[in-house]
């Protein structure tokens, strides 16, 4: 059986502290939470694999240094109330669990939700509440931080109206083949974004914008 134990370390050593990301509540996640118990089966050998690793349904769980970068930048508090949007098989979710006090995950494919459902149950993980539906939709409630695990054009106003005053959103957004995770601060009620870093993912149904017409 692989030492899937000593992969993480190696990931953790290799991927996220080398991409200048030293936070204990980060670190001690990433080394707590299984992440071969997230992905589909026939890639649980690629589990610990530094690049993004399909997850079926047009879907990517991102890279571990995306990830923990994203977590970074947001400066995630142990009382945050957190949206975690695409959560997909649920890792990034349970991740960002150990870190807050409660996580809402949307994720609109059935089997993608009912799988992570049941790692997250499997694993313990108590405070992540699965929710179906549409991603851009979000989840009603006020949220102090908000996470997109993918790929955006734009984020819509019903997602960042869920955002509380003071809060923050994660977001990658793509243009051609390489993106920008952008974080942005709600304040008077308003978003402002910045530049964190570079990443990719594939765009997100219900985040893309239409294709201009041409005649």
């Amino acid at each position: 059986m692989s030492d899937f134990s000593a992969r993480r370390v190696t990931m953790v050593d290799t991927q996220v502290r080398p991409s200048d990301v030293t936070k204990f509540p980060i670190i001690a996640a990433m080394l707590s939470v299984q992440r071969e118990a997230y992905v589909p089966h026939s890639k649980i050998e690629a589990a610990y694999v530094g690049e993004n690793i399909e997850i079926g349904a047009g879907r990517v769980m991102v890279e571990a240094r995306t990830l923990a970068k994203m977590l970074d930048a947001l400066d995630v508090q142990p009382t945050d109330r957190a949206l975690y949007i695409a959560g997909g098989l649920g890792y990034g979710a349970a991740v960002l669990a150990r870190m807050v006090a409660s996580v809402v995950m949307v994720e609109a494919d059935a089997g993608l939700a009912g799988a992570a459902q049941g790692s997250l149950g499997g694993q313990g993980v108590g405070n992540v509440s699965v929710v179906t539906g549409a991603l851009e939709a979000g989840s009603a409630g006020s949220y102090d931080i908000i996470l997109i695990e993918g790929g955006v054009h734009d984020v819509p106003e019903a997602l960042l109206s869920q955002l509380a005053e003071g809060g923050r959103i994660a977001a990658i957004y793509m243009q051609g083949p390489l993106g920008s995770v952008k974080i942005g601060h709600k304040a008077d009620g308003r978003v402002s974004w910045r530049f964190a870093f570079n990443a990719t993912a594939p765009v997100l149904a219900g985040f893309a914008k239409a294709p201009a017409f041409a005649l």
